[in-house]
């Protein structure tokens, strides 16, 4: 079984930082894949930022698909990428693929309220 140190908080060091993420935990890095809140959410929840989930719709704000809206069909929480409908690339065979993005790229615009737990996060 791999050990993550409890007592580590922070480091300035990059090559720190990018070990603690890559051998972080799941249950660590399903935290990570979070994203701010749009405006009127952030005035309704008081809250700044939170974890993306499936079905929760997004803003790209980075990246070559600036600007699209689209929902939320897959979180890989191991690569810490987010999966949105409608944003794809075109393989070299001609099919499509979904296109991974870093959900710090992200916004989140409307919220998936079918958890009863989330809700009840929120207020």
């Amino acid at each position: 079984m791999k050990k993550v140190s409890k007592s580590w908080k922070s480091s300035k060091s990059p090559r720190k930082q990018r070990k603690f993420l890559f051998n972080a935990p799941l249950h660590l890095k399903s935290k990570m894949v979070g994203s701010h809140l749009s405006p009127e959410l952030k005035t309704k929840y008081n809250k700044r930022g939170i974890r993306i989930r499936t079905g929760d719709k997004v803003k790209v704000l980075r990246g070559q698909f600036k600007k699209k809206i689209g929902k939320v069909e897959k979180v890989d929480t191991k690569k810490l990428k987010v999966y949105i409908t409608g944003i794809e690339t075109i393989k070299k065979d001609g099919s499509k693929a979904l296109y991974p993005i870093h959900s710090s790229n992200l916004m989140i615009t409307e919220l998936n309220l079918s958890d009863k737990k989330r809700i009840e996060v929120k207020k």
